[in-house]
């Protein structure tokens, strides 16, 4: 009797284990997709960081209508080519939620009033559709410009849209019937016989030539499509998997996967067989490394730069030989670098701290000679000036001898051509991010044993102090004469408060002193001064309501007083409790943003998710730590959401975190060990976790206030 009861037993635990999720299973794409204010998240289905990227064009979650699916996204939010329906006519198609099957590497949905399946995997430069209940295709382009197709046989097709004016992509496609066609213009209408009900299209792209087109076809060679399905699904569980938690709620896990998958939408890898587009120099380039494009500096160096780091270094260093290579054919280091050209967004040269934090960390398989000269120049001879790359202007001189970016009085009218309509000089910004980029630069510098440099560059990381207002504690314009403008921290500066700041007001960057956190604490007084601050910040009102609000600062999404985490300037700031005498404040509001911000459904991501420059955060916050001050191979701890927590590292080393008790009531560290040595001090170092580091934390329901408090201050978290 005791054999078989344990038999059962066995025989349960063994259905059971094969019926336990595994990490792939709680990504879910449709989470974000329907944007608080601004842009939703898409649901796209790709390989990790390839080029074929697609996502029903719609308006967002909300719309029951698709007008059409692109045969790849050409940059994150920035286009796509190719536009392919299964009817005959233009117009959107109606599809049912509930019949929509959506995982990175494969979709379906059902289009009702047409009696439509569609189905779609990716390859690297490939993808293949699956049409079954029509037997016509209509092809139509997104871009205006030259556009053209032409059928070889009855059976392939190859095309040609212009992206962004003067960029040619060109398709190669074989389906699997013959067909007939028709070209009107721009659109092609593909009839294939009455009979067919199944319709099958693959397709390669191509930004190097048409013949390359045809060749990356090969790569869908003796592949069905359920081998692509399959092989899509290998290559996500790799990335998703580097990462495996227990503890937590299935909530929790849903939103943490799919922030990881989210990170791995940008960079792309647009190499071709050895060969790559350029449009920073409009030519053809032969190159053994792969050549990545679209990212956006200002949103990732704060969290997803970081993040690759530990996950794949070979990869970052791939991606910073290509912002080398920009460099090297356009003359600027690029801030916004995409498919064609350097979409110089935002402000600062954030690519700075990119490069710091990655050779810090031990990545130097990049042109490192080459990559400081580009830093240099765009310290020395470019326009710091918003949504600009190029030669600097009078008022990029007056930074550089007064130390801070000077600004309009209300109401003066700008002198500057140079000046973007609407932008606008963010000249507090501006200041703030480019004192981080030199400090960064300084600290290159220091390292590459370049002493003149470092003592040039040095002072221009303080250059924040210019701007301090000691009576208002805060950061704030002055004119070109070094006078305060008195205004309206709150609000003035006209739409995103640009005149003085960017999409945030001043006390989102009262906090944007990552580089010298120490420094900023002695502007406020001390550590006690500091936390009294950040503790206002949490409560502080807006001032008037929050529909007025928010008409004038949309980017300033996910409020909780005047802290917004639906932007990336705040992702440090919950952290900054680390560096006083409540580390437990930390923990507390890292959870709360966590529950708050990030659900799993389709609001729960609270500002622009920005291709994993926003979810990044959340990869690092769910586990328990965060890279506080990219550029310095520092770490610093929150709380886990998870009991154990382990990555995966090269070399076969695996980091480990162990949150004893953690639970969403036990959110608040007791007590903590490194390696089985006591630590109290809420940091620990890079080295220790690509060493193979355990940290290991006893969690409970009350603060522990004494945790944390040691004194840590070594010499990498200041100022050289």
């Amino acid at each position: 009797m005791k054999k078989t009861v344990l038999l059962v037993l066995v025989s349960c635990h063994l259905f059971l284990a094969g019926l336990a999720q595994q990490p792939l299973d709680y990504v879910d794409p449709t989470i974000g997709n329907v944007g608080q204010l601004l842009e939703p998240t898409r649901p796209t289905i790709q390989l990790p960081n390839q080029v074929i990227r697609m996502a029903p064009q719609r308006k967002d979650y909300l719309d029951d209508q698709i007008a059409s699916f692109p045969l790849t996204i050409v940059s994150h939010r920035l286009g796509q080519v190719f536009a392919l329906r299964p009817v005959a006519q233009p117009g959107k198609m109606t599809y049912d939620h509930d019949l929509e099957v959506l995982k990175p590497w494969y979709y379906s949905t059902y289009l009702v009033d047409d009696d439509i399946t569609v189905e779609f995997t990716p390859a690297k430069k490939a993808g293949i559709f699956k049409f079954t209940g029509t037997n016509t295709l209509l092809l139509d382009v997104y871009n205006n410009g030259q556009a053209s197709y032409a059928f070889p046989s009855a059976t392939e097709i190859t095309g040609l849209e212009t992206y962004h004016g003067d960029i040619k992509v060109y398709m190669y496609g074989v389906f699997n019937t013959a067909a007939t066609h028709t070209v009107q213009g721009k659109k092609a209408t593909i009839t294939f016989p009455p009979s067919t009900k199944n319709i099958e299209f693959r397709y390669a792209i191509s930004y190097v030539s048409e013949a390359q087109a045809k060749k990356n076809f090969e790569e869908l060679k003796n592949r069905s499509f359920q081998q692509v399905v399959d092989d899509g699904k290998k290559a996500w569980n790799s990335v998703i998997s580097q990462i495996k938690v227990e503890g937590g709620t299935e909530a929790q896990k849903r939103s943490f996967y799919t922030a990881l998958y989210r990170c791995y939408e940008r960079m792309v890898d647009i190499s071709e067989d050895g060969s790559y587009y350029s449009g920073y120099d409009k030519q053809v380039h032969k190159e053994s490394r792969p050549f990545y494009v679209d990212d956006w500096s200002w949103d990732t160096y704060l969290a997803h730069h970081p993040l690759r780091n530990i996950l794949n270094p070979t990869q970052e260093a791939d991606m910073l030989q290509s912002y080398v290579r920009m460099y090297e054919q356009s003359g600027w280091m690029p801030t916004f670098p995409v498919l064609f050209g350097d979409h110089a967004c935002m402000n600062g040269f954030h690519s700075s701290v990119v490069f710091l934090d990655a050779y810090r960390k031990g990545i130097k398989n990049f042109d490192v000679a080459k990559a400081y000269e580009g830093m240099r120049r765009n310290a020395t001879d470019a326009t710091m000036l918003p949504w600009a790359n190029g030669p600097k202007t009078a008022l990029d001189d007056h930074y550089h001898a007064k130390g801070y970016f000077p600004s309009l009085k209300p109401g003066e009218k700008e002198t500057i051509p140079q000046v973007h309509s609407f932008e606008k000089r963010q000249a507090v910004a501006v200041t703030l991010g480019n004192s981080y980029d030199d400090w960064a630069l300084a600290q290159f510098a220091a390292d590459l044993g370049k002493k003149e440099d470092a003592k040039l560059f040095a002072p221009r990381g303080q250059n924040y102090k210019t701007l301090w207002h000691p009576q208002k504690q805060l950061f704030m314009p002055k004119d070109i004469q070094g006078n305060w403008i008195n205004i309206d921290p709150k609000f003035d500066g006209g739409m995103g408060g640009r005149e003085f700041y960017d999409e945030n007001n001043g006390y989102t960057y009262k906090w944007q002193v990552q580089q010298d956190i120490p420094g900023l604490i002695s502007l406020m007084g001390g550590k006690k001064g500091f936390e009294t601050q950040l503790d206002q910040l949490y409560r502080e009102d807006l001032g008037r309501s929050k529909y007025t609000f928010q008409a004038t600062f949309p980017d300033a999404t996910g409020l909780i007083g005047q802290f917004s985490m639906g932007n990336e300037p705040s992702f440090h700031i919950p952290y900054l409790y680390n560096f006083t005498d409540a580390p437990w404040k930390t923990q507390k509001r890292t959870r709360f943003l966590l529950d708050v911000w990030f659900k799993d459904n389709i609001f729960g991501i609270p500002g622009d998710e920005d291709g994993g420059g926003m979810t990044a955060f959340v990869v690092f916050t769910a586990m328990g730590f965060y890279p506080i001050t990219p550029g310095l191979p520092v770490y610093t701890i929150g709380s886990p959401v998870f009991s154990k927590v382990s990555i995966d590292l090269p070399g076969g080393k695996q980091f480990r975190i162990t949150a004893n008790g953690s639970s969403v009531v036990n959110k608040y560290i007791q007590s903590a060990k490194i390696d089985g040595k006591e630590l109290n001090t809420p940091f620990f170092t890079h080295e220790q976790l690509v060493n193979g580091g355990h940290l290991e934390l006893e969690m409970g329901p009350k603060p522990n206030k004494q945790w944390g408090t040691a004194t840590y201050t070594p010499q990498s978290l200041s100022i050289k």
